[in-house]
């Protein structure tokens, strides 16, 4: 009954409100892009909890999954988030044969990979980052004289093939508040730092995620050079400074082993810390600590350049009922189970954390196997890292040279930014550039490697907090149009395309309401009005845990709830969005659909866009046009218009079908995993008859889909 409710309301709505109906204009004279929808139009798979693997690849779970329509698939690789390193294939040799140090993969297939997991590094600088509010500490600070941070060897003039002072590597360590500073203590390991600076920052800005808004200073006696390494306490000045953030950069290393002997040149290279201080020393010499010593997040917070990929088989920590420590699905399982359709994948290689010879050995495997690779994604959010984009850039060349060793037709690209909407900053170089990929693609055109970079990608996550107000909608799409626009004018040639390789709202209870259905379609089709080659919705397996910051919200990224055991029992609104959108505005095909701008000139008073319109010239030559009412309590009727820029324009005719999905249709009710919709419905549809003065109704909060022939 309330199906057929919603299809008279609709009705009537359509054939009495010509006489107020505003326009859509859609502009025939110039295509915007050419597209394919099982290539543009993709999903994801992510890691997931170890103990719900085989419930979300079960065949009947996929079928579920499949019918929402979207195509190839972008396998995210989360264990760089994490700061860990990606076993992707469990069986593999170690260069210590007693089961530790550098882990490389087994290329040669034998049986079927279902999970891999990600192991914990032994020598991490960082408390936390993007990516590890949950589990792990640093080492800088945690206590312990025994263990210690190392930077990565990769990025030690050994490998870079250029001097160290050109990767300068650093720890940051952060006071909480502003405090008075004139000493520290570092009790180096080995390699040490032979030079090296300690700084303090001058700003208001956070240093590290507002890295342009003030600026590092090196205490007067904060310069060192020709060290000996040890334990040293070092006077920084002779009266305090006063400063939140302090930062030890170091330019030179003494190259010496580390605990884990001379037989792997990686064990000397870079720099090592066992313990660091900051704080006060009086007239005396008395050394009054800053800072919080402890093995777990209680510590002061400390970051790190980077971290050297040194683990041992112990570090292995599985929590069935956490993802963070969970599994990334088995390779193996991705391609065989059905979930990518047999349409070439993008597959990351872990880059921030990992060694070229194991990613090399990864790709070796894929292609013995015979798996179809669209792309190669390079490592994870080297941003929320705090990676530099020299540093990046160098691992990126070091990779690049190994994976095309496997196979020199790979298509390689990255670095799969965190979802920002302004450009991402850097501390300034030399020049005083600031732009992280700027400077990126500066690196490699410096050394002649742009052809190594054939693509850019980047995630899009446009809403913080743990509330989504309505009228964020407004934002899509000119929040995705704008970022798209910053990385070309960062320098991204216009030959290269653009990927949103993982998307959704991000917007705890709001993305599972009627919101996530209307933003899902805005920014789909807004992002290939942009110019953007493919985007990836997140994701395609049916786990949200509660938002990390929202206490009472399981309402973030995914189709479907499911019970305690991962089984689906109910879809949700995008699910339905991601039905009209892959299987009714576009053919579910891989032909060529015609793209052009369209827009409307309904707003409110505020000067808010009311509907935003996407209009696609199909193959099967009728015109499709997404058009979402974000007026929440009122309906708008508009007209289309196609116009030729020549005073032609041209209309729907015969019978034109409608699809609507709006909150009539479907409303949320929160309650934690037992949050459910009611209504719950699927989108309504009719036909009309379709004329130059025909004009349609958009019901309150809805997502529709109007299709027919266009006559002029």
């Amino acid at each position: 009954m309330k199906k057929f409710i919603s299809f008279m309301v609709i009705m009537a709505a359509v054939f009495n409100a010509a006489v107020v109906a505003q326009t859509v204009r859609v502009d025939t004279s110039h295509v915007v892009n050419i597209f394919r929808p099982r290539y543009a139009l993709g999903t994801t798979v992510d890691r997931v909890p170890s103990n719900a693997t085989d419930t979300f690849f079960r065949p009947d779970q996929l079928q579920q999954i499949l019918s929402a329509g979207w195509g190839t698939v972008s396998y995210r690789q989360n264990t760089d988030l994490f700061v860990q390193a990606w076993h992707w294939n469990p069986k593999g040799t170690w260069s210590d044969p007693a089961g530790k140090g550098y882990f490389t993969g087994d290329p040669t297939p034998t049986e079927m990979i279902r999970h891999s997991y990600g192991y914990s590094l032994r020598h991490r600088g960082f408390t936390r980052n993007g990516g590890t509010e949950f589990d792990g500490f640093s080492r800088l600070d945690d206590g312990d004289l025994q263990t210690y941070w190392k930077s990565n060897p990769y990025l030690s003039h050994v490998f870079t093939g250029e001097e160290d002072a050109l990767h300068p590597q650093w720890v940051v360590i952060d006071l909480g508040k502003k405090q008075d500073v004139n000493a520290a203590r570092i009790a180096w390991a080995d390699p040490y730092a032979v030079n090296y600076d300690v700084q303090y920052w001058v700003g208001d800005g956070d240093a590290m995620d507002e890295p342009t808004n003030g600026e590092w200073k090196t205490f007067s006696s904060g310069t060192v050079t020709n060290s000996h390494g040890g334990t040293v306490t070092l006077k920084l000045a002779s009266s305090a400074v006063e400063t939140k953030f302090v930062r030890i950069l170091m330019t030179r290393s003494s190259d010496t082993c580390d605990t884990h002997g001379s037989g792997d040149r990686r064990n000397c290279v870079g720099y090592a810390i066992n313990e660091v201080s900051v704080g006060m020393e009086d007239g005396n010499g008395n050394f009054r600590d800053l800072l919080e010593h402890s093995p777990d997040q209680k510590q002061a917070l400390t970051y790190c350049s980077s971290v050297d990929p040194w683990h041992d088989s112990s570090d292995l920590y599985v929590a069935p009922d956490r993802m963070e420590s969970g599994d990334q699905p088995g390779l193996d399982l991705f391609f065989t189970s059905g979930i990518t359709r047999g349409l070439p994948a993008i597959v990351p290689v872990a880059m921030l954390y990992a060694t070229p010879e194991d990613s090399a050995a990864q790709m070796a495997y894929l292609k013995k196997r015979g798996y179809p690779i669209e792309y190669v994604e390079m490592g994870e959010e080297a941003d929320g890292q705090y990676m530099q984009p020299e540093d990046y850039g160098t691992l990126y060349l070091q990779w690049a040279t190994a994976l095309h060793r496997v196979d020199p037709n790979l298509k390689l690209g990255g670095p799969a930014f965190e979802g920002v909407t302004e450009d991402i900053k850097a501390w300034p170089n030399a020049q005083g550039k600031t732009s992280w990929f700027g400077r990126f693609l500066d690196y490699l055109g410096a050394h002649g490697r742009m052809s190594d970079f054939t693509f850019m990608s980047f995630e899009h996550y446009p809403y913080d907090g743990c509330e989504t107000p309505w009228k964020n909608l407004y934002q899509e799409p000119n929040l995705l149009s704008h970022i798209m626009q910053v990385w070309r004018d960062d320098g991204l040639p216009a030959g290269i395309p653009l990927l949103d390789t993982e998307t959704n709202a991000h917007g705890g209870e709001a993305s599972v309401d009627v919101f996530g259905a209307l933003w899902l379609a805005d920014t789909f089709a807004g992002f290939l009005t942009a110019g953007g080659q493919s985007t990836h919705y997140y994701h395609a397996l049916n786990y949200s845990p509660p938002h990390p910051a929202c206490a009472n919200s399981w309402g973030t990224y995914h189709m479907f709830m499911t019970d305690e055991k991962y089984q689906i029992r109910q879809r949700t609104s995008q699910f339905f969005a991601a039905r009209l959108i892959t299987q009714e505005w576009v053919e579910p095909n891989d032909q060529e659909h015609k793209l052009y701008a369209a827009s409307s000139d309904l707003k409110d008073a505020e000067g808010h866009v009311l509907v935003t319109a996407y209009a696609v010239e199909r193959p099967d030559r009728q015109w499709s046009l997404i058009l979402i009412n974000k007026d929440y309590d009122h309906p708008h009727t508009v007209r289309i218009s196609f116009e030729d820029g020549n005073g032609s324009n041209g209309f729907l005719v015969g019978p034109v079908t409608m699809l609507t999905f709006g909150k009539a249709q479907y409303q949320w009710h929160p309650a934690r995993r037992n949050g459910y919709a009611d209504p719950d419905d699927p989108p309504v549809g009719l036909t009309i008859q379709g004329g130059k003065d025909t004009a349609y109704t958009l019901p309150p909060a809805s997502l529709n889909v109007v299709r027919g022939q266009m006559e002029r």
